[in-house]
């Protein structure tokens, strides 16, 4: 059996310290965790951050789409914007075309929320992407976004 020693870490080289989807948590991990003490200091849950981060882009989104976007498993987050509704942060209506189909808008109180939450996401990006060099940033933001996209279920 392989000795292990105290300094055997991810910071260490070997496949863990150089394996994509390690460095994608543990970046993500790092990075959102202060800016979700602040989200939860404004007396939300993560999720929620995510649907009002969502709406204030795209008002009016399907809750299919929203759980894809926060994370969340539908019936859990449908739980969860019915909590959101109760609090005055956003209403729901059934699709114009499909009533089947629910959609989600932000209430005045929760696009106020929205605006300044996702101000203050907007700096505290700015902050984290300071910390790169060069123009490592907008490659970095580049290259996440084209792997999301060819990860899509629908591409």
């Amino acid at each position: 059996m392989p000795q292990t020693t105290d300094t055997d870490d991810a910071t260490t080289d070997g496949f863990v310290s150089d394996y994509l989807l390690y460095l994608l948590a543990a970046a993500s991990e790092s990075a959102s965790a202060q800016f979700h003490d602040y989200v939860r200091s404004h007396g939300l849950r993560v999720p929620e951050w995510r649907v009002l981060a969502w709406l204030h882009d795209r008002d009016g989104e399907m809750i299919t789409r929203l759980a894809r976007v926060s994370l969340f498993e539908q019936s859990r987050l449908t739980k969860i914007i019915i909590q959101m509704e109760e609090r005055g942060l956003v209403t729901r209506a059934g699709d114009a075309q499909d009533r089947r189909r629910v959609r989600v808008w932000l209430t005045d109180a929760g696009r106020a929320l929205a605006q300044r939450l996702v101000r203050d996401a907007r700096a505290h990006e700015s902050g984290l992407l300071d910390k790169l060099e060069g123009g490592d940033a907008a490659r970095l933001k580049q290259a996440l976004s084209a792997l999301l996209k060819a990860l899509e279920p629908d591409a």
